[in-house]
Order: C-alpha cells, then sequence, then structure tokens
C-alpha cells in the first residue's frame, strides 16, 4: 500500500471506530505516565495524518525520528522541525521528546538539530549508536567516547535540553549497560544521560537488568518500551520481538522498580515485531492501515493496564 493510498484511506475514514476493534478498547482513564508513540512506524504518514493516528489510538505524544530516513531529514531539520511539531501540536498533542541519530558535536548536523529542537520546546532527545572497532581495545574507545559524551553535554547545557544514549542488545556501545555508567557517571544528568530500554537489558541481563536500572536511574529521563521472546530457529536461540505483555518482559515487576525509584520519565511505544514494514520504518506497508493501528492500539492499552496495576 503506497503513502498515497494510505492518505486516502485515512481520510475516507476519518480515522474513526473502522480502524478496527482494538480502537473501541482504549482506555478513558488518564494513566499517570505519559506515553508516547515512536513515529518510526507511522512513517508511511505525512505530519498531519501521522499526529491524527497517534491521537485517535489514544497517546500524549508523538516521538518524532529526526535522523536519516526519519520523518524529518537532518539537512532538512531548520525547515521540517517546525512543521512536524506544529503538525502534531495542532492534533493536540505533546513533543517533549524525539530520536536523532547525534553522537558527537563534530558530525554536520548536530547543532542545528540539537538548537532547532530547543527553539522548539523539546526537552529531550535520543542519541545514535556508537561501536567497537577491532583494531582499538575497548577501554581505549571508551575514553574516547566518554570525551564525546562531554563535548556534548556542554552543547546541550547550552541549549538547554538533555541527551540521552540507549542501552541496546547486541556487540555495539550500550549492550552492557556498565560501558553507559562509565560514560555518564560524571557527566551531569540534566544535559546527558541514559534512555532506559528493558526489552534490550533483559536480552542482555534477563536477571541482572534491575541491577541495570538502579545504577542508571539518576541519569534516566525517558523510557522505551518493547517486548520479546527467545525462540530456538535451525538450531540456534534468537529473540524475536513480541506484542506488549506476550514476551519475556516482567512488566509488574518493571513498573514497581520505576516507582519505587521514584522514576516518571515519559515512555515511548516500540513496535518491533512484525507489520507489514511499519515496524521498520517503511515508508510504504504491505498491510492494511487498520492491522497496524490495531496493533499500536493494543500494545497501548496493554501498557495502560500494567500502569494501573501498579
Amino acid at each position: 500500500m503506497t503513502r498515497r493510498n494510505c492518505i486516502k484511506t485515512l481520510a475516507t475514514t476519518g480515522l474513526a471506530v473502522p480502524m478496527g476493534h482494538a480502537m473501541s478498547l482504549i482506555f478513558d482513564q488518564k494513566t499517570d505516565r505519559d506515553i508516547y508513540l515512536f513515529s518510526k512506524h507511522l512513517q508511511w504518514l505525512d505530519y498531519n495524518e501521522m499526529a491524527k493516528a497517534a491521537k485517535q489510538m489514544g497517546f500524549d505524544g508523538v516521538d518524532l525520528t529526526v535522523r536519516p530516513k526519519g520523518h524529518v531529514l537532518p539537512e532538512n531539520v531548520e525547515r521540517d522541525l517546525p512543521k512536524a511539531i506544529e503538525a502534531i501540536h495542532k492534533a493536540g498533542l505533546k513533543t517533549p521528546l524525539i530520536t536523532t541519530g547525534i553522537t558527537n558535536t563534530n558530525e554536520p548536523y548536530t547543532e542545528k538539530i540539537i538548537k532547532t529542537a530547543s527553539q522548539l520546546g523539546i526537552k529531550y532527545y535520543r542519541m545514535g549508536w556508537l561501536n567497537y572497532a577491532d583494531d582499538k581495545s575497548i577501554p581505549e574507545q571508551l575514553d574516547q567516547y566518554k570525551n564525546q559524551f562531554k563535548q556534548l553535554e556542554q552543547m546541550n547545557q547550552h541549549y538547554n535540553i538533555h541527551g540521552a544514549y540507549q542501552n541496546h542488545a547486541g556487540d555495539s556501545v550500550g549492550a552492557s549497560v556498565w560501558d553507559i555508567w562509565y560514560l555518564i557517571k560524571d557527566l551531569n544528568p540534566q544535559w546527558l544521560g541514559c534512555r532506559f530500554d528493558v526489552r534490550h537489558a533483559m536480552v542482555e541481563g534477563m536477571n541482572s537488568w534491575k541491577l541495570g536500572l538502579k545504577l542508571l536511574h539518576t541519569h534516566i529521563h525517558s523510557l522505551d518500551l518493547k517486548d520479546f521472546q527467545w525462540k530456538k530457529q535451525e538450531g540456534k536461540w534468537i529473540v524475536e520481538n513480541m506484542p506488549i505483555g506476550q514476551g519475556a518482559v516482567d512488566f509488574s515487576v518493571y513498573f514497581q522498580l520505576l516507582k519505587d525509584l521514584k522514576l516518571d520519565a515519559p515512555i515511548t511505544l516500540h513496535v518491533e515485531y512484525a507489520l507489514g514494514g511499519a515496524n521498520q520504518g517503511a515508508t510504504q506497508i504491505t498491510i492494511p492501515p487498520e492491522q497496524v493501528f490495531d496493533s499500536i492500539t493494543a500494545d497501548l492499552n496493554n501498557i495502560k493496564t500494567f500502569i494501573k496495576a501498579d
């Protein structure tokens, strides 16, 4: 389905109840945590239709992708970010945070993104990924990255905005949350910290993820949320992304720990399981829009159920 056909479908339905059964299950009650939709999953829609869809599904706001292949391209940030934010606000949604590819101050569009975002009232941005090279020791590379983070901290302070590095399963920087702790422990958490992802933390530390959250919590101002399960495929164990509540993440324990730590940071929902390309940030999807909306709405409702249970 092309972007044009999707928009035509949305205009015809008015983004109303025909989205499907899940739409009828939206909670009317407000939770004590704001929940944002990662705009990566609606990159097949323009700013206005994306914002309308997020509002109709029941989100408090949008975590906008401002990065290569995102909703807002870095080279167009000064022109397009204000347009995107205006569309989101027009739909009645909030925009306190964005997701970027920023890793250091020397990248071509770093300062433009940070400056423009700050001017538009955005308080938090997620950073991009850092990798380890094979020709240098890990401690040597961590010290290099620590210097990069220090420079970003200073730029963030200048523009009154917080940058956050996300923990991510795999073999890059931040797969082990102790990497992140080493990089940020001496920085002012007001300006640079961590965006904690419990799914990735559990993949790398099925039982120790709580220690990681406790370690980093003073530097956490935003949270990413998704679910997963372990699956054996062709004799090997792999990680399979799942809808919220259907995988291995113990959300009851997670939200209770957030409460115990008094960590009331905003939450961004990620929908990474197979969803016609919407899960991968596609600009065209291969399933009906209503199926995407139903799945995302069901995840949102499940998050609200876990929050209310605590």
